[in-house]
């Protein structure tokens, strides 16, 4: 099999991992050496300058020892299999940074032989990689459970950010559907990567103090750091009966005790037959929409996961985002005066985000904030005006100061407006070039037909003068 047809099969392979956004490591060039990294993200993502951030997503093998149900890769499953070498793994790489089409690497490998075995040839590749060509640039890998503490603290210095996938949010959904997977396989090196990024931070804190006010001593080369962009996971959605209040209290436990960069959901897809797993089903792409959204209220908007949902209701709302439901479920803390508020009430206010009510802080400062002020410090004023005051005046003008009011008018359809294609009324074939005859009936009504008619009108009366002037 030659490089192209693996590359295709472990490509394909490595499209159900979606723990790869932005990166959180940042790396300037280095002479002698290719690539940097950047905090402004990757995986199609942009950085400040505009450029698209894009990575080399692929499998090391997905050859894999593991039957779990629900991967597509899983050992009973009759799939061609594909592995790269170290060697290939590095070349390609190298090959596709040179020619401008990625940036960076995202690595992870079903389980060949075993987890140690495995983690060893990810570690070869990614030696390759950064001391014999060089590579700067981000990287990120995904850890086996079960690997042997002494490789995952290998694997962490080669990497910028290293996770481990939970796969599924309870011991008893994966005594289910993976036995040969634990709950503590996948805990144990989470918790030894967050201690070893922990204690590589108190150490390079040290030498910082230490090279400050002992310059004369001299300071040992400090090795890579371990992970310095942190460790994140995911869990598929959908798969299993584990409810959002379930999920969501796990995310926020993990956070607080693990100190996670980021936990990814993934909404199940029915890639294989078993009669465990919930077949012909809607992949729910709004459920997991609506776990985002939680999860950055919990990571950004200073919320606890008990206000967003609990038990009496386990399941987010499907119609409104969790901030609004909410905000409407505690009317009596609305509506907030946005020119005297806290920083941390305006962050409870649906449509005003982190940067938006920095920026309304900063600015009432100066003068009285009204609705037009607002839009234009970025505020989605549609969203935010049913809990604000401006000046002691609401602003949610039309509405009724109640729940049932105001979630009608949040969770109904955008209205596009009366222009644009969203309206129904642009004209058939105005996007044609050559195409010459026109329907009998339009599209759009007759608004549209009464349109298309006055632009023959002054086709027609635009070729008469024309006729008339050469005459």
């Amino acid at each position: 099999m030659d490089l192209t047809q693996k590359l295709e099969i472990l490509a394909d392979a490595a499209k159900y991992d979606v723990a790869c956004t932005s990166s959180g490591a940042q790396r300037q060039a280095e002479l002698g050496k290719l690539g940097s990294a950047s905090c402004a993200g990757c995986c199609h993502s942009f950085t400040p300058d505009g450029r698209c951030i894009s990575l080399l997503k692929v499998l090391l093998t997905n050859a894999c020892v593991y039957d779990c149900a629900y991967c597509v890769n899983r050992c009973s499953n009759d799939v061609p299999r594909a592995a790269f070498t170290p060697q290939e793994l590095a070349e390609l790489t190298i090959g596709f940074y040179r020619r401008n089409y990625i940036e960076g690497l995202f690595l992870s490998s079903g389980v060949i032989k075993s987890p140690d075995y495995t983690t060893e040839l990810m570690i070869k590749a990614l030696s390759l990689l950064r001391n014999e060509y060089g590579f700067r640039g981000y990287i990120h890998a995904k850890g086996v459970p079960g690997t042997s503490p002494a490789l995952i603290d290998q694997l962490g210095r080669l990497v910028d950010r290293l996770s481990v996938n939970m796969e599924l949010p309870s011991q008893e959904s994966l005594q289910l559907l993976a036995p040969g997977k634990t709950r503590q396989n996948i805990l144990a090196p989470m918790k030894q990567i967050q201690e070893s990024i922990a204690a590589d931070a108190e150490t390079n804190a040290l030498m910082r103090r230490k090279n400050h006010y002992l310059t004369h001593v001299a300071v040992p080369k400090k090795q890579r750091a371990f992970a310095p962009a942190g460790q994140s996971t995911q869990m598929i959605i959908g798969a299993t009966p584990e409810n959002d209040y379930q999920i969501l209290t796990l995310s926020a436990s993990l956070y607080s005790q693990l100190q996670l960069k980021r936990v990814f959901f993934s909404a199940y897809i029915p890639a294989t037959t078993n009669p465990l797993l919930p077949q012909g089903a809607n992949v729910q792409l709004n459920r997991e929409h609506r776990l985002y959204q939680a999860d950055w209220l919990l990571r950004f908007y200073e919320f606890n996961a008990n206000e967003i949902i609990d038990t009496a209701h386990p399941y987010l709302d499907l119609d409104l985002d969790p901030k609004a439901n909410w905000a409407i479920n505690n009317l009596d803390s609305f509506p907030v005066e946005v020119n005297t508020a806290p920083y941390e009430m305006l962050l409870r206010v649906p449509g005003i985000g982190v940067v938006g009510a920095k920026k309304i802080c900063k600015a009432r400062k100066h003068r009285a904030l009204c609705e037009q002020e607002l839009r234009k410090i970025g505020v989605a004023f549609k969203r935010a005006r049913y809990f604000i005051t401006c000046n002691g005046k609401y602003q949610g003008t039309g509405a009724r100061f109640e729940p049932g009011s105001i979630r009608a008018r949040l969770a109904a359809p955008i209205d596009g407006g009366k222009h644009g294609r969203r309206a129904g009324n642009v004209c058939f074939g105005q996007m044609s070039l050559f195409d010459q005859e026109q329907p009998t009936a339009l599209p759009g009504g007759p608004e549209a037909a009464a349109a298309f008619a006055l632009q023959e009108q002054a086709k027609a009366k635009r070729g008469l003068l024309a006729e008339k002037a050469s005459a």
